[in-house]
């Protein structure tokens, strides 16, 4: 296990549309949240692109990220990510060209190979029914070489685009994104916030397996952790309960707008239920300032993470805002006095 000279925290928004809100006020709220992960020291902040899900707003990554960056002054923003499969190379290579342009050195590029919902919804994105995104090394081949500087007589070029250097991570949730990442010497991030099943023998291939590279000499992975932090364990977890009755609707087949907290999860979910977001949510890191930081400690030597990105699904918009605020504070105490790092990934909820 290497020294860590320091641990990045960034931010993942999804942009959540709460009961009783609409998209325009999840915008405005992102928009606030990001100028102040700014202040606060946050590296980066990412969105991510999710379809026909009535309480994620994030559906046009692109220009949501155009919003993000022209209402902030120096954190990189970008996508975490874009679903590849869903659209041409070119398409994206132009969009991120056009940000690029517009925002320089600030913009990030994460890419997977998930629909971004279901297969009806990926049919009206004019993907084939059945795809199972294996044409995402051969997408991503060509969506690179349109950031590359043309060749005398290239007949397709992305303008803007070529010769930008906007930096392409590799999204996962399992050994395909891992072994790709590593094979081409690029940045892979794990989606532990909701399918942490993988999270270690994933990182474990791809540190063994990379290539060194012209984007990359050394492997640097990201770790998705979700974060709700608040003055008093009790007071966090039930903040957390927004989430866990978000995932009770995805396993139901019924997704709808963000819910308000409750204090009492028994009386919204079964046993079979619970079993199934716990497991979904075991990457998460709930509770008072003491407890946030001793369980961020663990991820951090259980990985040996090179960064997490934290994403918070919180109904009310201040306490988001006063989750992150706290988050950053363990960021700045944990930097301070570093942890060895360790081999065992251990759940902290109060």
């Amino acid at each position: 296990m290497k020294q860590h000279v320091g641990t990045p925290f960034s931010v993942l928004d999804l942009a959540p549309i709460v009961e009783g809100g609409t998209a325009a006020q999840a915008f405005r709220n992102t928009l606030d949240l990001a100028r102040h992960a700014e202040r606060w020291g946050y590296k980066r902040y990412w969105v991510a692109e999710h379809h026909n899900i009535p309480g994620i707003a994030s559906a046009a990554t692109s220009v949501l990220i155009g919003y993000i960056a022209g209402g902030t002054e120096s954190i990189r923003v970008g996508a975490g990510g874009i679903m590849l499969p869903n659209h041409a190379p070119l398409v994206i290579a132009e969009q991120f060209g056009t940000l690029e342009s517009l925002y320089p050195g600030r913009i990030d590029l994460g890419l997977g190979r998930a629909p971004g919902g279901d297969q009806v919804t990926a049919y009206a994105l004019r993907r084939k029914l059945g795809s199972s995104g294996d044409t995402f090394p051969d997408d991503l081949s060509e969506l690179r070489s349109y950031f590359r500087r043309a060749v005398p007589g290239q007949a397709v070029r992305a303008i803007p685009g070529e010769g930008l250097d906007v930096p392409i991570w590799i999204l996962g949730s399992s050994d395909f994104g891992a072994r790709l990442a590593a094979e081409l010497g690029l940045p892979f991030a794990f989606a532990s916030h909701f399918a942490p099943d993988l999270l270690l023998a994933a990182l474990k291939l791809y540190r063994k397996n990379f290539r060194p590279s012209s984007s990359l000499d050394k492997p640097l992975a990201m770790v998705g952790v979700n974060v709700v932090a608040a003055e008093t364990d009790d007071e966090a977890r039930r903040l957390f309960t927004s989430l866990q009755q978000a995932f009770v609707n995805l396993v139901r087949g019924r997704p709808g707008p963000l819910p308000p907290p409750v204090d009492d999860m028994n009386d919204h979910w079964n046993d079979v239920e619970r079993a199934h977001v716990d497991r979904m949510t075991r990457v998460s890191v709930v509770g008072s300032p003491e407890t946030v930081r001793r369980g961020l400690e663990t991820v951090i030597a259980a990985t040996d993470a090179d960064e997490l990105i934290l994403t918070g699904q919180i109904f009310d918009h201040a306490a988001r805002l006063r989750s992150f605020e706290i988050t950053s504070d363990i960021h700045k105490a944990i930097e301070a006095n570093r942890p060895q790092s360790g081999d065992v990934l251990t759940e902290y909820r109060a």
